[in-house]
């Protein structure tokens, strides 16, 4: 099969089919379609080799709608048999599917404590087990391989708490639950967050249950990373006096854990700029911006430009590495690198060929990534900025040079913004109208602060620590000051998944319709708005009419709510600015748009 002649079309071609086959074998759970998945795969790739052979003999050209549908078929097949393959609830050896007494697990990330609890995802390596030697012969303790991941939360000793880190592995009681799903479509789905990461299982256990073997495994550059990252972290803590500060710092450019006040994640959520505080793709780029200016007297000469090509991709590999290698990261590290490979050894690339070699290499790693919501965000604001801001760039001619970058700024905004905002208000039920306002308000003060705390990461620059803190307060004063500006947020948004595609349908259509300037477009894109209109139409008058009794599952709380249209009577010993009130009963309250809310407290 000749795939030649449009080369930039092979990866578009091929992350359709293969996405759509994980989505769709990731709902089946029976074990014997995998067998038949692989002969599927086999007969359909040996089909295709079979037809390149003898593609001028047979004249394969003269059905390549054919064979283009043999090759869309294979690769929706071959995703479907990654994503099979990759669930380990599935496999033999799970370590859910025996009884056991202990599991060796191996740390398989950092470890996060938080208010004495000590979580980490862990790897089963092995079960112990008691077996029955002979006939009168005395139970033996057994062990054997097994597989599966699962998540564990140690209450620490606050006298002598157990210090744990990655790749160590340990010997703990096989006491383990599946993990439950929420009991309201409004909370968190843990157990489907969790499930897309391989993990069905959790275990909660005291400190005197765990024992370290004493032994290392997993990866020795994550080690290194790992290590490194909080030798950094512990460096900012030292120079930075302000807690607020170093939690900024330590997130915004190591991606480290830190605890950020609810008011700061508040206010950047509400100004549309919450993307600041992980590290993405813009960091990224601001790394690779101030290495390709320092690296430029390299240029001159093309030996020279090889080993800039190397000092660039292996420092940005270092920091994707360092900072915990998140989708978005990754997914900005691949396209630099194949761009820059490409522009060394002059060769043309196509952008969005480029796109989609990036996500068509993360999920062949990790099927499960498509579920992630980093991972969909991150490539949706790219596939925008490709898209849709060169057109919004060019609809506007604009001779001041200045006005001109400025006008570029926002249209790179309004083009991420809207392929985004379809899944960020289903995810995140609100949309910040001031978004514009925050993101280039903090176009200056984020680069800067990126900037000046790598520099801070240097000995003997300890001098730049106070101006590193001033930068970090002045940039939340002001989102704060954007943030109490009136109607700066729509929150309480809750669309279910049909209105979700329809949403996207409707503004994938309108796109286009606009772009290609296409009436017919624009009639269908209509039609779709008036079924979500309707869609939304019908919601508001169930929730105008509902009337129900919601018991909460709370642990060590009891709560129960009555509902009669949008007024809500809730009782509990919980006050309403308690955390466990906002994360339990408030998005349900939101959900069921609730208007009028009174609080009665539970009898002792």
């Amino acid at each position: 099969m000749d795939i030649s002649a449009q080369p930039e079309q092979v990866f578009p071609r091929i992350l359709l089919p293969y996405t759509l086959g994980i989505v769709v074998f990731y709902h089946f759970k029976y074990p014997g379609f995998l067998p038949l998945l692989i002969g599927i795969n086999l007969s359909l790739l040996s089909l295709l080799l079979l037809l390149n052979n003898y593609y001028n003999i047979i004249k394969v050209y003269r059905f390549k709608s054919g064979t283009g549908l043999l090759f869309q078929l294979f690769f929706f097949f071959f995703g479907g048999l990654l994503c099979y393959h990759h669930q380990n609830n599935l496999k033999s050896d799970d370590f859910s599917k025996s009884s056991n007494l202990y599991l060796k697990i191996q740390v398989m990330d950092e470890p996060y404590q938080k208010t004495g609890i000590l979580r980490f995802k862990g790897q089963i390596q092995s079960v112990y087990f008691t077996e029955q030697l002979g006939n009168q012969g005395k139970p033996m303790l057994q062990a054997k391989t097994a597989s599966g991941k699962i998540m564990v939360a140690i209450k620490l000793d606050h006298r002598q708490p157990l210090a744990i880190n990655y790749g160590e592995e340990l010997l703990i009681p096989a006491s383990y639950t599946p993990i439950k799903s929420s009991f309201h479509p409004a909370q968190f789905d843990y157990q489907a967050w969790l499930a897309a990461q391989n993990i069905r299982h959790q275990s909660f256990l005291l400190q005197n249950q765990v024992i370290k073997l004493g032994l290392q495994s997993g990866n020795e550059l994550f080690k290194f990373a790992i290590a490194l990252r909080v030798k950094q972290v512990k460096r900012y803590q030292s120079l930075l006096q302000d807690n607020e500060a170093v939690a900024m710092a330590s997130t915004l450019i190591l991606g480290y854990r830190a605890d950020l006040s609810k008011e700061i994640l508040a206010i950047y959520s509400k100004t549309g700029t919450i993307h600041a505080l992980s590290v993405s793709g813009m960091h990224v780029g601001l790394i690779y911006l101030i290495l390709n200016y320092a690296l430029a007297f390299l240029n001159q000469k093309r030996n020279a430009q090889y080993i800039k090509l190397f000092l660039i991709l292996g420092l940005l590999w270092f920091y994707a590495l360092l900072t915990g290698c998140s989708p978005s990261v990754l997914r900005s590290v691949i396209m630099i690198s194949i761009f820059l490979v490409g522009k060394t050894y002059s060769r043309p690339a196509n952008k969005y060929n480029i796109l989609s070699f990036a996500a068509f290499a993360m999920l062949l790693y990790d099927p499960f990534l498509i579920w992630d919501v980093g991972f969909q965000l991150s490539f949706l604001a790219v596939f925008g900025l490709l898209y849709l801001q060169p057109k919004l760039q060019d609809c506007w001619t604009i001779q001041n040079k200045w006005a001109r970058k400025l006008w570029g700024i926002i249209s790179m905004s309004l083009a991420a913004q809207l392929f985004t905002f379809p899944l960020s208000i289903y995810y995140f039920h609100q949309f910040p109208f001031l978004f514009l306002l925050g993101n280039l308000f903090i176009l200056i003060p984020v680069t800067l602060i990126m900037y000046l705390g790598i520099l801070l990461l240097i000995p003997g620059l300890d001098f730049l620590a106070p101006v590193l803190s001033w930068l970090i307060q002045f940039n939340n004063t002001g989102l704060k000051f954007i943030a109490a500006i009136p109607y700066s947020v729509l929150s309480g948004i809750w669309i279910n998944k049909v209105e979700l595609l329809l949403l996207s349908v409707f503004l994938t259509l309108g796109t286009m319709a606009i772009v290609n300037g296409s009436w017919r477009l624009l009639m269908a894109a209509f039609s779709f708005f008036l079924v979500l209109q309707f869609s939304l139409s019908r919601t508001a008058v169930m929730r105008y009419h509902q009337q129900e009794i919601i018991r909460f599952e709370i642990p060590k709380q009891q709560a129960i709510a009555y509902i009669f249209a949008q007024q809500a009577t809730v009782y509990t010993h919980l006050k309403q600015e308690d955390d466990a009130f906002q994360y339990f009963i408030q998005p349900v309250l939101a959900y069921h748009q609730i208007r009028f809310l009174k609080i009665i407290p539970l009898p002792p």
